[in-house]
């Protein structure tokens, strides 16, 4: 009996739902109630018994244990719904290399690619734990390469035209021999840019993990002025490229996104409104050709 590959991966997925379930549903409650109760003997016994510092010593040490159990089980399924997003992307690259093409009307691109920004996981470190590279703002590592099937910006020839820019795309092969990328526009059939071959120098890695603003402000781009400001490359609402801006408003919690004041001749202070542009899809790099 032949089991097709999609069936494979509906399985994988079912497997890992149900351990989510299992393991974490009616234990992460337990231990929430657990945490809550342990939280109660505290202000109960602070309130009740001010002499009984050992008891209250206790106490604490039993509701920071429960606390951090509560915190395992979180990750825990945090993890196995980073498991399902990689094997629903592992399944979708290998229809793609089979030449299954994806046939998405434009709309329903840009829709994917906003939900695509909005679940993309949040960084959540324990106590002085730094967030890492590809996350919020902070770059790439000098000799990171970015996995297949992962999100660039990319620095391509216009077609028909003798400038360059970056566009959304993403990660085919890389090559270690020569240190060049295979990358897919990610808008090919509309746009018909097809696939390019780039070094490294023209591929830009985008953020895996959103920055908490609560947290971890300084991993996220500052508020900028016109007079003063760090530049930033965002992509344009609606479109597939990405122009240069400044950061009119950064993120204030979690699920906001930034203000960006895009660079464009075509309104009398040189930059258009404020336009909402999400952390995946802001990053520091430099544009040759500017919006037209």
């Amino acid at each position: 009996m032949c089991i097709s590959a999609d069936t494979i991966v509906a399985q994988k997925v079912q497997e890992r739902l149900k351990s989510l379930y299992q393991s974490n549903g009616s234990r992460s409650k337990e231990k929430l109630q657990q945490s809550d109760q342990g939280i109660n003997n505290i202000i109960k016994f602070q309130t009740g018994h001010d002499d009984y510092q050992m008891k209250l010593k206790s106490l604490y040490k039993t509701s920071i244990s429960q606390a951090e159990q509560e915190e395992d089980l979180l990750r825990q399924a945090l993890q196995k719904i980073a498991e399902i997003r990689n094997i629903k992307n592992e399944r979708r690259i290998q229809a793609r290399n089979a030449g299954n093409k994806e046939s998405i009307r434009r709309g329903t691109w840009m829709k994917m690619l906003l939900s695509s920004a909005q679940t993309l996981p949040l960084f959540v470190g324990k106590i002085d734990e730094k967030p890492p590279p590809l996350c919020g703002a902070i770059p790439a590592d000098p000799g990171y390469v970015a996995k297949v099937g992962d999100m660039v910006a990319a620095l391509v020839k216009i077609p028909d035209g003798d400038g360059e820019n970056w566009i959304l795309a993403e990660v085919f092969s890389y090559n270690h021999t020569t240190n060049k990328y295979e990358v897919d526009d990610i808008l090919a059939e509309q746009n018909q840019k097809g696939r390019h071959t780039l070094s490294k120098k023209g591929v830009v890695p985008l953020p895996l993990m959103r920055a908490n603003p609560e947290t971890d402000p300084s991993a996220l781009f500052a508020q900028g002025t016109v007079e003063f400001f760090f530049p930033v490359m965002a992509l344009y609402p609606t479109t597939s490229c990405f122009y240069k801006g400044i950061v009119n408003k950064p993120p204030a919690t979690h699920t906001d996104e930034y203000e960006i004041l895009f660079e464009d001749a075509t309104y009398p202070e040189g930059y258009s409104p404020p336009l909402y542009v999400a952390q995946r899809y802001v990053i520091a790099i430099k544009q040759k050709s500017k919006q037209t």
